[in-house]
C-alpha cells in the first residue's frame, strides 16, 4: 500500500489536488495537524472534486501520532536531501511507502528531519530558479514513480469509454 502524509498543511488547493490524485491512484492520504484551512472548506472539496467519498483519509492530531501509526518504509520528500527519489527502490508493493511532506511555507521540522536524514529524497530542479516544487505537482511525482516500479499495480492502463475521443 501506497501512503502520501501532509505535515500541516496549509493551501486547501493543495491538499484537494493531492485528494484528487490519491483517489486516481488507490493512496491512502493521512493529514496531520493543525491545518491551515477548515477540511469543511468549499474550495478544498472544489479542487478535489466529487473524488473525496473515494479516497481513504486519515486525520493524525500531531507527528508523532502519524509516526506511530507507520508501519513500513518512511521516506521524507524535502529540498535538502542528498539522495534522488529515482534512485530508490519503491519495487515492492508488499511494502508500505509512506512519503510524507512538509508544510508549504517551513517544510519538515528541522530537528526531525536531522534525525531521519537516511530516508530524505528530492526531486533535482533548477534551485538557481525557484525555491520549491509545487506540494501538489511534487506528490503526483513520487506517487507515479513508486506506481511506475510497481508496475502499476491495481491501476487500469487502458479504459475503454462510451464518448471515446480516439476510437
Amino acid at each position: 500500500m501506497n501512503h502520501i502524509a501532509l505535515f500541516e498543511p496549509r493551501i486547501h488547493f493543495n491538499t484537494g489536488n493531492i485528494a484528487r490524485t490519491c483517489a486516481a491512484t488507490n493512496t491512502v492520504l493521512h493529514l496531520i495537524e493543525p491545518f491551515g484551512f477548515e477540511i469543511t472548506d468549499k474550495h478544498l472539496k472544489r479542487a478535489g472534486l466529487d473524488y473525496w467519498d473515494k479516497v481513504d483519509i486519515r486525520y493524525h492530531k500531531n507527528l508523532e501520532e502519524f509516526i506511530s501509526t507507520v508501519d513500513g518504509k518512511l521516506h521524507l520528500i524535502t529540498k535538502f536531501a542528498d539522495k534522488t527519489y529515482s534512485d530508490e527502490d519503491l519495487s515492492k508493493e508488499e511494502d508500505n511507502h509512506y512519503f510524507l511532506f512538509g508544510r508549504e511555507d517551513t517544510g519538515l521540522p528541522e530537528e526531525f528531519m536531522r534525525h531521519n536524514q537516511e530516508k530524505a529524497l528530492r526531486i533535482p530542479m533548477n534551485d538557481e530558479h525557484v525555491r520549491s516544487l509545487n506540494l501538489s505537482n511534487t506528490a503526483a511525482i513520487l506517487i507515479y514513480e513508486c506506481l511506475r516500479q510497481q508496475n502499476f499495480s491495481g491501476l487500469e492502463l487502458s479504459h475503454t469509454y462510451e464518448k471515446d475521443k480516439l476510437k
